[in-house]
Formats: structure tokens, C-alpha cells, sequence
């Protein structure tokens, strides 16, 4: 009896470890980065109405980028998109085109409002500037890996150049995002974002 008693406690207790390492083991995290995108936070500012806002989602387990940008109200037409890094200083200051050039690929042009989404995979040569690879190791591992570093400690920004001002009309440094979160009966908490 003592023995039945002893192989079910260790079968409970075996059950029971093997549901609490499913529930426990890591899942890759999505990091989200946003931003509030307008002509005074372009460097120069500027005092175009324009104003934005943008999502880009880090997923460096499946090495994809998920760009979401809206905008509205631009002086002038779009002519690109895309994200510079890495600034000297957090949160200010310039630098190079690290993607897709001369723009996102499928970003709006020719508008003065619009909508983009779309998903990079970090791990094509087309997902960057060319000059950015090759200043980065000359690969797509490193390119990423200095991307999604540079994002992390906000010394990268994503602006939307027009013809009204070739340098950028609205831009937004990408800081880390409130993750609104819903808990499920189990204790897993849940994104919002996805």
C-alpha cells in the first residue's frame, strides 16, 4: 500500500512539475517601441502640423521588425520612411539610415496623410541601408543585433521625409511602450499589441 501511495504522490508531483515548466519556460518577447511623431522633434524642428504616431515591435527570436506608422496633416508630399540609428546621445541628435532604402518598402507616397504596416525580416540585406551592413559588420546578424540595441537605449528614430522638408517634416525617437496587459486564469499575462 505504502508503495501505491509513494507512486501516485510521485506521478502527482511529476505531473504537476511538468505543467508548472510548460507554464514557466520563456517564450521569446516581442518588445514594443513607440513614438509621437511631429515637426518640432525633428532636428532641425521645424513647424510643420504634421503629426504621427509609430509602433515598431522587436522580435529578435523570429529576427523580424514590425513597423505600424500613421500620420496626418504634412505640409508637404511624402517622399520616404525609415528608421535612423544610432544617435551619439539618447533621445537626441542625428544619424544614418539603418533601413530600407530610399523608403520602406510599400510606405505611402506622394500623400500628406497615411497608414503603413508591415513586417522586416531582419535577416535579408533588404530590410537595410545598404551603408548601414557594412558599417555594422558587414552582415545582417550584426546590422540587427546593433539595430535592436540602439532602439533599446532610444538612440534610434523613425521620421517620414516630404518634399517640403527633404531632411524630415515629423520624426519620433522609439522608447518602450506601456504593455497594456490582460492576465488569464492561469497567471500568464497576455499582450495587448498582438
Amino acid at each position: 500500500m505504502h508503495t501505491h501511495v509513494t507512486r501516485m504522490l510521485f506521478g502527482i508531483a511529476l505531473v504537476v512539475s511538468l505543467a508548472v515548466v510548460g507554464f514557466a519556460t520563456p517564450q521569446a518577447a516581442v518588445i514594443v517601441y513607440n513614438g509621437t511623431l511631429s515637426g518640432p522633434a525633428e532636428s532641425p524642428p521645424n513647424v510643420s502640423p504634421g503629426i504621427g504616431s509609430a509602433i515598431v515591435e522587436v522580435d529578435a527570436a523570429a529576427h523580424t521588425m514590425r513597423v505600424y506608422v500613421t500620420f496626418s496633416g504634412l505640409l508637404g508630399i511624402t517622399t520616404a520612411s525609415h528608421i535612423h540609428a544610432a544617435t551619439a546621445v539618447p533621445g537626441t541628435g542625428t544619424a544614418g539610415v539603418a533601413t530600407t532604402t530610399p523608403t520602406f518598402a510599400g510606405f505611402p507616397l506622394n500623400v500628406t496623410a497615411g497608414t503603413y504596416d508591415n513586417t522586416l525580416n531582419m535577416t535579408l540585406a533588404t530590410s537595410y541601408n545598404p551603408a548601414y551592413v557594412t558599417a555594422h559588420g558587414g552582415n545582417t546578424t550584426q546590422a540587427e543585433a546593433d539595430l535592436f540595441q540602439a532602439i533599446a537605449e532610444g538612440r534610434a528614430y523613425l521620421n517620414v521625409h516630404s518634399q517640403s522638408f527633404p531632411g524630415g517634416e515629423i520624426r519620433a525617437f522609439l522608447t518602450p511602450a506601456p504593455v497594456p496587459a490582460t492576465t488569464s486564469t492561469w497567471g500568464k499575462v497576455k499582450s495587448l499589441y498582438r
